[in-house]
C-alpha cells in the first residue's frame, strides 16, 4: 500500500522506495543520498515544515549506517498533522549525506550528534563537529562494531 506522500512522489517522477507504515500508521520512505537534498526541499515545499527530529543508527555490524528523519505537515486548523518518516541509508566505509540543516534549523544539533556517534559526515553542514565527546576522541561510540578503550590501561599508563 503506498501513502500520500509515496504517490504525490511518483505522480511527480521522485525516486524513492516505500517501505510501508510503522506501528502508528506513519509512512516510512526510503530516500537515496544523492536525492536527499533536492527531495528534501521538494518535500518541505509541499508542506513537511517542521522537522520533529533527526537520529541515526547502525543497521548492522559491517552493514550501512542509517540517518532517519521525521517530518510533520503542520497546517493551520489541522488537528491531526501528517507525518513522514524518511530513510537514508549510507556506507559505513565513507558515510555521506547531504546535510538538510539549510531546510530544517532545527537539524543542527542532532545531524551533529549522528556524526559524533556514527561518523556519518553531513555534507554543508555549516559546524559538522563533535558534540558530545571530546575532539580528541578516536571512533564512533553507537557503532555496532566499536571497540571501547580500556580506559583502565589508559590510567595506567599515566
Amino acid at each position: 500500500m503506498q501513502g500520500r506522500l509515496s504517490a504525490w512522489l511518483v505522480k511527480h517522477g521522485l525516486i524513492h522506495r516505500s517501505l510501508g507504515f510503522d506501528y502508528q500508521g506513519i509512512e516510512t520512505l526510503q530516500i537515496k543520498p544523492e536525492d536527499w537534498h533536492s527531495i528534501a526541499v521538494i518535500i518541505y515545499i509541499y508542506g513537511y515544515n517542521y522537522l520533529r527530529s533527526q537520529c541515526a543508527y547502525d543497521v548492522a555490524p559491517g552493514g550501512l549506517l542509517a540517518s532517519v528523519y521525521h517530518l510533520t505537515r503542520i497546517e493551520y486548523g489541522v488537528d491531526q498533522p501528517e507525518e513522514v518518516c524518511i530513510k537514508v541509508f549510507s556506507p559505513r566505509k565513507n558515510p555521506r549525506i547531504p546535510s538538510v540543516f539549510w531546510v530544517w534549523k532545527s537539524v543542527d544539533f542532532q545531524e551533529r550528534e549522528s556524526f559524533d556517534m556514527l561518523g556519518i559526515s553531513y555534507d554543508n553542514h555549516p559546524r559538522l563537529k563533535r558534540i558530545l565527546m571530546p575532539e580528541s576522541w578516536i571512533g564512533w561510540p553507537l557503532r555496532k562494531d566499536y571497540i571501547a578503550p580500556n580506559f583502565y590501561e589508559i590510567q595506567d599508563a599515566h
